[in-house]
């Protein structure tokens, strides 16, 4: 028996991912057993769906279908590991950093219902004794709070941030992510105002565009959103934004990735076709490249505006990028810079120019990477990241899309003047969020559920 692949894909085209997700709406189409059979079938000796099962399965399916399968060892004692969470590191090559595995359960929270019990919102920890919102879910307890990106956390239930960072209680301060959990929060915003509500916890819907809008910038008018993932309810999300800027006419447009670890990598090829329109569409989007044995999986994908209605058609697009920046998102980049000018702000991309086809096993979905992406022109390999065309810190001081912000400072200066910033323009490489000491960078669903209250 092999790994079940998602088989409520049509085409290889909707089966891919570049940074963890299932480009059907559920894991696949088999039950929690994983298998059409309901026992080893005198494959192995096995229990079926014991763990030496699902290590010995594992195993076997890595051989065939990892992306670095040759680098692999041709044996594995499945009664060595205590599951196959350990088998994976065991078997995990130095380039690969992003496979992983999910519980069905897991799965279905990060990308097909993409809920979860909380306050509605990011944080990041930005000191010893520090702790900041990186963002807020539309229509949350946190939202409607008034809590935004930016704001800094002081006390929870009267309780210093700073003492229960330094008593490690912070997490545990929060509460429980379930339904009904009460916690007194108080936070002080970027004008130094402070408020203190009452928050409970619900089940929070994670939309993916965030902060959208237009402004004036030089006598034109500027499109703006932040995407936070690709998941199943992109495609609409992002529809409202371009309709808008459809609406609005706009000259430029910045696309705000800074926290975006990737998914589905038919919503990357939207937001670049709509963006971009008939400079792109005929042209070719990006080309799957699978390990030797697997080359006849190999596929070249057209621009397509899947299930965008909009295009804007134009010429040149500003991409904030910060170390979490990661597949998908970085495929926007490389994918599009053949065709028209894409000016990046902020800082060195993660470096994942690898994706994974999501596969069953028993109870689990496993993301090992599969394939290798490259752009029309065959570039790709970006391991150790994609570097900014303007070199800029990002610091959590103000709203998405605000002027406060750096790196959407940085866009309006290079909108108009035509170049970087000066402090930017000779600045050496900021550290990324990989390199910050209190920083854990997102690169990919699991990561961000990490982050989120």
């Amino acid at each position: 028996m092999k790994l079940e692949k998602s088989l409520l894909c049509i085409g290889i085209t909707l089966a891919l991912s570049a940074c963890g997700g299932s480009d059907s709406g559920s894991s696949g189409s088999s039950g929690s057993s994983g298998s059409s059979s309901g026992s080893a079938g005198g494959e192995n000796d096995y229990a079926f769906c014991s763990a030496e099962y699902q290590n010995e399965e594992f195993f076997e399916y890595m051989k065939e279908d990892y992306f670095w399968a040759s680098q692999l060892q041709d044996n594995l004692d499945p009664e060595a590991f205590d599951n196959v969470y350990a088998v994976l590191e065991e078997l995990r090559v130095p380039e690969d950093t992003y496979s992983y595995i999910l519980t069905e359960e897991e799965y279905d929270d990060l990308f097909v219902s993409a809920t979860y019990f909380g306050f509605g919102f990011s944080m990041e920890q930005i000191s010893a004794s520090r702790v900041k919102i990186r963002f807020v879910y539309d229509n949350s307890p946190a939202a409607a709070a008034g809590i935004a990106r930016g704001d800094e956390l002081l006390e929870i239930d009267g309780q210093s941030v700073a003492d229960l960072l330094a008593n490690g209680e912070f997490n545990n301060a929060l509460g429980p992510n379930e339904s009904g959990v009460s916690k007194s929060v108080t936070w002080r915003r970027p004008d130094g105002s402070e408020e203190t509500e009452l928050l409970s916890k619900v089940e929070v819907e994670t939309n993916t565009v965030m902060g959208s809008q237009t402004y004036t910038q030089n006598g034109e008018t500027v499109g703006y959103f932040a995407l936070d993932s690709f998941i199943n309810r992109t495609g609409s999300d992002l529809n409202t934004a371009f309709d808008q800027f459809a609406a609005d006419n706009i000259d430029h447009l910045v696309i705000d990735v800074r926290y975006n670890g990737g998914g589905l990598i038919r919503y990357a090829n939207q937001i670049s076709t709509q963006t971009a329109g008939s400079n792109v569409l005929g042209k070719t989007f990006l080309q799957y490249r699978f390990n030797e044995q697997n080359s006849d999986q190999n596929q070249t994908l057209p621009f397509s505006l899947v299930d965008g209605v909009e295009q804007l058609d134009l010429d040149r697009v500003f991409v904030l990028t910060t170390g979490s920046s990661c597949s998908s998102s970085e495929i926007i980049i490389n994918s599009l810079s053949p065709h028209i000018e894409v000016v990046t702000i902020g800082e060195q991309t993660c470096g994942k120019p690898v994706g994974q086809q999501p596969a069953e096993l028993c109870d689990k979905v496993t993301f090992a990477i599969n394939f290798e992406t490259v752009n029309s022109e065959g570039e790709g390999k970006y391991y150790n990241g994609l570097a900014p065309t303007c070199s800029v810190e990002d610091q959590l001081v103000a709203d998405w899309g605000s002027s406060e912000d750096p790196l959407t400072a940085a866009a309006n200066t290079y909108i108009s003047t035509g170049s970087c910033p000066v402090s930017s323009a000779s600045a050496e490489i900021k550290k990324s969020a990989q390199a910050r000491s209190f920083v854990k960078p997102i690169h990919n669903m699991k990561d961000k559920r990490e982050s989120l209250q």
